[in-house]
């Protein structure tokens, strides 16, 4: 599931963790990596929760609208073609689906000012209208309309992300990834094929077992970077003499270590691929000036 930018990202936030904090022990960053790791899949299981509750929120609309002292032709005659979706009841009866998010505690029950304001949303959509006038239910076209909804109805959704931020301090950079998993599953059960719980690394995907092993990567990539981040930060100092350590933002260093380690511990990766990877890290968690800065830090350490 989590490919080798996600493992990348999450190294660095536990090298981040240890530049602000340096009292933390390659034990705790190690626990505090795997928690993170572990935390993308359990994002991307808790919004596809959502799938049940918004169908739910639909169907229970239209039958009080339905039930109104003076309803409308239409209220009294709705068109129940997504509160009957075929994904819903494809996740909601799936006995491991089911286990596992009993399990783990993930439930959509308490947010319902957030499922109305969902489905409101989701209802106003042109998709959403030409969806319901295509016909009768068909597994393919339902797993296509949940596409859209993951899609287009919770990125940039400020009520989400501060629910997402009282849960986990790991979700609301993990979303947009997330939300990827939960299209390619719907996209799956729209072909008939049952839910299955996705590897947590993409290595595990492949079933020939020939790709290097993604856990090991990202363990070394830490282990790494802990253990030469005296060295590294000595590098960077020398051909760096009239940046003050001060004056280097954490993340900056944090990139920047990572990237000397990657370097250092993967011969096999080419150092361009390195350097690409952690100036576009830094595009989302740094500064503007920052690209320039850990480009052009990497690529000098690298090739001395």
């Amino acid at each position: 599931m989590l490919n080798r930018r996600i493992l990348r990202i999450k190294a660095f936030k536990a090298i981040y963790s240890f530049t602000e904090n340096q009292s933390a022990s390659l034990k705790d960053l190690e626990a505090q990596l795997d928690r993170s790791l572990e935390s993308t899949r359990d994002l991307y299981l808790f919004m596809l929760c959502s799938v049940g509750p918004i169908s739910r929120e639909a169907r229970a609309r239209l039958e009080a609208a339905r039930s109104k002292f003076n309803p409308s032709e239409e209220e009294r005659n709705p068109n129940f073609k997504f509160a009957d979706n075929l994904i819903a009841p494809a996740l909601e009866e799936d006995p491991d689906f089911q286990k596992i998010t009993q399990k783990k505690k993930l439930s959509w029950d308490q947010y319902d000012v957030l499922l109305r304001n969902l489905y409101d949303s989701i209802r106003s959509k042109d998709y959403f209208k030409e969806y319901l006038a295509a016909g009768p239910n068909t597994l393919k076209d339902d797993a296509a309309l949940w596409v859209r909804i993951f899609e287009e109805e919770f990125v940039d959704n400020d009520d989400l992300a501060d629910i997402l931020e009282d849960l986990s301090i790991w979700w609301n950079d993990d979303l947009a990834y997330s939300l990827t998993w939960c299209c390619r599953t719907v996209e799956s059960l729209g072909r008939g094929k049952p839910w299955n719980l996705p590897p947590l690394f993409m290595s595990d995907m492949d079933s020939t077992g020939e790709k290097e092993s993604d856990h090991a990567f990202v363990v070394k990539l830490l282990r790494t970077a802990y253990s030469n981040y005296d060295k590294y930060i000595s590098m960077i100092s020398e051909i760096t003499p009239k940046w003050d350590r001060s004056r280097i933002c954490s993340t900056d260093l944090s990139l920047i270590v990572c990237g000397l380690a990657e370097a250092e511990a993967f011969g096999n990766i080419a150092p361009k691929v390195t350097i690409n990877e952690f100036v576009e890290i830094s595009k989302f968690y740094s500064t503007p000036e920052s690209r320039a800065f850990v480009n052009g830090i990497l690529d000098k350490l690298i090739k001395k």
